[in-house]
């Protein structure tokens, strides 16, 4: 009775301050409006990854020490007759070597390629060895200098590294820095990707072909596609408007819902900036999601503002009446989404505790646009007189929801356990092939037809090296000179040997493999020769191949570098090639040898799939037992928690199978979806126990005359909102980005199955469970059924 008595206070109180209310909110409005103006985009390769993993210790500790994971790659390939050694491609290569060197947050002294002086040959004469760069100096392009260029790459050992098995294309290999120290600014990474577009529209033509990998490129792509989430977030707003004024049949109800709906959108966007905060390109989907929740809920108030005014109330009074009704169930359901939103801000990536803190933020905004402002505005409405045409004769059944609440009764209560066994058992089974990581080549981000992705295939398809790469380090302590030291070189080398031998391993690449070839060549290039001698005077017979400038290792050895470059970086072959080192490591016992994994950008997906998956069930428990906690303040029953949680989690189950089968892995960009389908679909089942509890304990009905009563005040705007919403995000499917493709699929799934589960199988669990039974019923009910039996 206190709620009740407060509630009608705050109702009272809403309605008489509506005026200097809304000035406030208009002018909150106007402020954020005009602040959201300054938002922008802010990607960041640091952002992506669990810099608290382990392998990402190693990774940072060594960041300036070897070749990061942050690189760009640049490949020029020759379309004509003959190879590259011509000087048509050999002057693009130098000209798109120094645009490369001149990026703004490019690293200079790790720019790769054959016109770089850190890329050089050494061979063995007579004289004793001789190295230089592989470009002269003075090269001219004459046939004598393209014969020396040809002889001086056969001796370097880059071809399958910076030149193509097949002779007809060459890499540019550069590694950007977070910072661009031009500026010292966050480097702009659509800057860079644009001024990689210009070196492809510069140089991809005249017989040469332009490929270009790499995250700011990446970046690139997903900005320019934007455009096109943008058309599909219109189109999503226009299907919502019809098919909101269809079942409204007014077009005041549909401009206010749509408008106060896209307020706490344009609050948040408002804020951002406000916070010193920009949105990452990942996160662009978060905003359509706010305004997928605020449209659910300005349904839902707008149909009982409808509903009070059909009913002879006036318009303060119905305001007032949705109000009272609709801001306890409405506030626990966003305040259940804040939770689940804050939850996956626990998962130590600063791209999910940026989604989540954005969405959070959101849906909090959306009490006061929502449950505050909406009131208000209405406030202020008259109903059409078409409106009034959609209203239902109540002393009618409504047919549909009549059949449906017979689902609140114990037999066909049955009927509803038996089909959500059967797709539990079903789902359960296929969730289970659900991969953790990236699955097909290139980048799921993007669809496989992309440029970026056909530019990754034909890079892969022709170097040995490929783009992706996981480097171990092997720290040496106590050891002058530890390359020349038989046991860490043979162990080093016992590790590259058992990699090679591993499923899903394209090659490796080490110190004790670069000193064998350095010693072969010492004895007259015989291969009887390419091994480790055992003992200092031998091994330093491979000094060359110890060089810190080929970035394998630092001065004396003490921190050697071991390159393992995978066939793919699909989530299972990292984690087998993972398993599998780790096993090595394990067993392999050197005093004072210490392997660490593991850097380059394998590394990184190794580490932010190992911290998804961990993150996964810890984060699923976190939701479910914040929404049952509120759920158990706002119900007092235990019974009310296990009818809107029960439904919750076998969607969930089902949204994994359904990734498992359309082969969606389990990553950053997906992985929040479970938790923002959750936090959509808790709203359908708070709304409809909340108004079955209001009709059985102040209205003295059984359960199935109140869940019918539930389904006609809340259940119809629940279905429209659930499939309005669906077929809005469904057409993300054909999106050109196919994280938003994805999406869009699984959003519109869980938008309908948690329907599903909210109009079948929770008024089952409540019959079952004897919600609104007295003590006295139910032990009258369990003594009958067992006289039955």
């Amino acid at each position: 009775m206190k709620t009740v008595s407060l509630l009608d206070r705050a109702a009272t109180a809403l309605i008489a301050w509506r005026r200097p209310l809304l000035v406030l909110f208009l002018a909150l409005t106007a402020l954020f409006g005009y602040t959201a103006t300054q938002l922008k985009l802010d990607p960041g390769f640091n952002k992506m990854i669990p810099l608290k993993h382990e392998y990402m210790r190693t990774f940072t500790d060594y960041a300036q020490t070897f070749s990061g994971a942050n690189r760009v790659v640049v490949n020029l390939r020759w379309k004509g007759k003959g190879d590259i050694y011509n000087p048509q491609f050999l002057d693009a290569l130098r000209r798109a070597t120094d645009e490369v060197f001149f990026i703004p947050g490019v690293e200079r002294t790790r720019v790769f390629s054959l016109f770089t002086p850190n890329v050089r040959y050494i061979e063995v004469t007579e004289k004793g060895y001789v190295g230089d760069v592989v470009v002269p100096a003075h090269f001219t392009g004459s046939q004598a200098d393209l014969d020396t260029v040809r002889r001086n790459v056969a001796r370097s050992g880059e071809i399958g590294s910076l030149v193509s098995n097949d002779l007809k294309g060459a890499l540019i290999r550069a590694e950007l820095l977070e910072v661009n120290p031009a500026t010292g600014e966050r480097l702009d990474y659509v800057e860079v990707a644009k001024r990689l577009e210009e070196i492809r529209a510069k140089f991809g033509k005249e017989n040469i072909e332009v490929n270009i990998t790499g995250f700011a490129k990446l970046i690139g792509d997903v900005e320019a596609g934007l455009n096109g989430v943008l058309v599909f977030f219109a189109i999503a707003f226009a299907i919502t408007a019809l098919l909101l004024f269809a079942y409204s049949r007014s077009l005041k109800l549909t401009v206010v819902a749509l408008l106060v709906a896209l307020l706490p959108v344009v609050w948040l966007l408002g804020l951002l900036p406000l916070f010193g905060q920009g949105i990452d390109p990942m996160s662009i989907l978060v905003p359509f999601l706010i305004f997928s929740i605020g449209v659910s809920h300005a349904v839902q108030m707008t149909n009982a503002w409808k509903q009070e005014k059909l009913a002879g109330a006036t318009s303060e009074e119905a305001a007032r009446q949705a109000f009272r009704k609709l801001f306890v169930p409405g506030s626990v359901a966003l305040l259940t989404n804040a939770l689940g939103f804050m939850v996956i801000m626990r998962i130590d990536i600063a791209i999910v505790r940026e989604l989540g803190l954005t969405a959070c933020l959101g849906v909090t905004l959306m009490i006061v646009t929502n449950k505050l402002m909406l009131p208000v505005v209405l406030s202020y409405l008259k109903l059409e007189a078409s409106a009034a045409q959609s209203r239902h004769d109540a002393s009618r059944r409504h047919p549909l929801w009549w059949a449906i609440s017979g689902f609140a009764e114990r037999k066909r209560g049955l009927a509803a356990f038996a089909v959500a066994l059967a797709l539990l058992a079903v789902g359960t089974v296929q969730s289970r092939h659900l991969a953790t990581g990236d699955i097909g080549n290139g980048v799921p981000e993007l669809r496989a037809d992309s440029r970026y992705n056909r530019d990754n295939d034909a890079i892969v398809g022709h170097y040995n090296v490929g783009v992706d790469v996981l480097t171990v380090v092997v720290e040496t302590k106590g050891y002058d000179d530890a390359c020349l030291h038989y046991p860490v070189m043979a162990a080093i080398d016992r590790f590259e040997l058992f990699m090679r031998g591993v499923d899903g391993v394209h090659s490796v690449y080490s110190v004790p493999s670069a000193a064998k070839v350095s010693i072969a060549a010492s004895n007259e290039g015989h291969p009887r020769w390419a091994a480790l001698p055992r003992n200092r005077e031998g091994l330093t017979q491979g000094a060359n191949g110890f060089n810190p400038d080929l970035g394998l290792n630092t001065d004396g050895c003490g921190a050697i570098q071991i390159l393992i470059y995978p066939k793919d970086h699909q989530g299972t072959t990292i984690a087998h090639i993972v398993a599998e080192a780790k096993r090595f490591i394990a067993a392999e016992q050197v005093p004072n040898l210490r392997f660490r994994l593991a850097g380059g950008n394998v590394g990184v997906m190794a580490a932010t799939n190992e911290a998804v998956e961990n993150a996964e069930v810890s984060m699923l428990l976190s939701i479910f037992g914040a929404i049952a906690l509120l759920c158990f303040v706002t119900f007092r029953s235990w019974r009310a928690v296990l009818c809107i949680i029960v439904p919750l989690t076998i969607v969930s189950i089902l949204c994994n199978a359904l990734m498992a089968t359309l082969g969606i892995g389990l990553k950053v960009s997906t992985l929040p979806v479970i938790a923002l389908g959750v936090g959509v679909g808790v709203d359908y089942g708070i709304y409809l126990f909340e108004r079955i509890q209001h009709q059985m304990h102040h209205e003295g009905q059984g359960l199935r005359e109140a869940f019918y009563q539930a389904m006609c005040q809340r259940g119809t705007a629940a279905a429209f909102t659930a499939v309005t919403m669906a077929a809005g995000v469904a057409t993300w499917a054909l999106s050109a980005l196919k994280f938003q493709a994805d999406m869009g699929v699984l959003l519109a799934f869980m938008f309908l199955v948690n329907l599903l589960g909210a109009v079948f199988l929770l008024p089952a669990l409540a019959v079952w469970l004897g919600v609104g039974e007295t003590a006295r019923e139910r032990k009258a009910r369990v003594a009958l059924s067992e006289a039955g039996s």
